[in-house]
């Protein structure tokens, strides 16, 4: 009877510790079945440029997790740009946001197509709940990591991502985007450039053009060429700026969104009002000084080690000092 007992249980389970080492090996073990069994995922962006870059941390954390899953990705127009050249992505499907109630009608139609294992949802408007899933994550059911709006979103998967570090921002560039920095910049002189984005929409944002200018004076010591960057219709704020400029410089307003990622990868710091273009640039690992108004910094900072702020006194942007703003700069110049 002993010998059978024994042979029925091998290794005996004598304490509380040896129970807990063999559940924490079934619960790992499951785990990676579930991952296993995850082949399709659908995940559904924000709109702005801004915040859509502050989702790819989700991303990124979902991709993890399940490597050899396609991901189909909501989003708009614009932004989606993002996201062509991400090596793990299925198709692009576009959320027309001008046609209202007729474009939810016929990107759920569209949507309903195809089953999805996992079905995350960042923009909580409920499509998720009438779609295809086996698994739904929504803003609605989220436990944030924190303040910002990368760990509330990150909350959205919290049941799956658990104590792991969040994911960094991330913007896929290809060759071709390489090549267009490359000729952009070769006509400003080789050591540290400095990055601007003098334009933005909202007026109560925008920073004096004369200060861009005095801030770019000021650094003549530390930084050698100026770029640039922003819409095409924010180039007018680029030639105001460079006007008096003591320094070489490139106006490449209008550029694409993944060609001005990665002229801002050639970038040693940039300075700009709050928008997307500092989270695009924080995204390639460049070091940003972001302008606020009216925003909360410690919200919609860019996401990054490398981020740095100043807040307009009162939260007018037009009371912070160039000193300021050229002290952040400076301090991110030298590190």
């Amino acid at each position: 009877m002993v010998q059978r007992l024994l042979k029925k249980n091998p290794i005996p389970i004598t304490t509380k510790s040896d129970a807990n080492k063999i559940k924490h090996r079934q619960m790992h073990n499951q785990t990676e079945k579930n991952a296993e069994e995850v082949k399709q995922i659908l995940f559904i962006t924000l709109s702005c440029v801004g915040d859509a870059i502050m989702t790819t941390p989700v991303l990124e954390a979902l991709h993890l997790i399940h490597p050899q899953a396609s991901i189909d990705i909501v989003a708009d127009k614009r932004s989606s740009t993002l996201f062509v050249q991400c090596p793990y992505r299925g198709d692009i499907i576009h959320k027309d946001k001008q046609k209202l109630f007729r474009g939810g009608l016929d990107l759920v139609r569209k949507l309903r197509r195809k089953p999805y294992d996992i079905i995350v949802d960042l923009r909580t408007d409920g499509v998720a709940y009438l779609l295809r899933g086996k698994k739904r994550y929504t803003k609605w059911r989220k436990h944030s990591y924190g303040a910002h709006a990368v760990e509330k979103l990150m909350g959205v998967i919290r049941e799956i991502q658990g104590d792991t570090p969040i994911p960094p921002t991330v913007v896929w560039r290809n060759e071709s985007n390489r090549e267009f920095a490359d000729q952009a910049l070769s006509a400003l002189p080789r050591g540290l450039w400095l990055a601007l984005a003098p334009g933005v929409n909202a007026r109560h944002k925008r920073w004096a053009n004369i200060n861009y200018t005095r801030l770019v004076n000021s650094l003549q010591d530390v930084i050698s060429g100026v770029i640039f960057v922003g819409s095409e219709e924010e180039s007018e704020y680029a030639q105001k700026v460079s006007t008096g400029l003591g320094l070489p410089f490139v106006d490449l307003c209008g550029a694409d969104l993944l060609d001005t990622a990665a002229v801002l990868d050639r970038a040693k710091v940039f300075v700009g009002s709050d928008s997307g273009l500092g989270h695009l640039a924080s995204a390639v690992g460049t070091a940003t000084v972001s302008l606020f108004s009216k925003d909360f910094p410690e919200r919609c900072l860019p996401w990054g080690p490398s981020a740095s702020w100043i807040k307009g006194e009162g939260d007018v942007v037009s009371n912070i000092e160039v000193e300021q703003v050229e002290t952040k700069a400076r301090q991110a110049l030298s590190s």
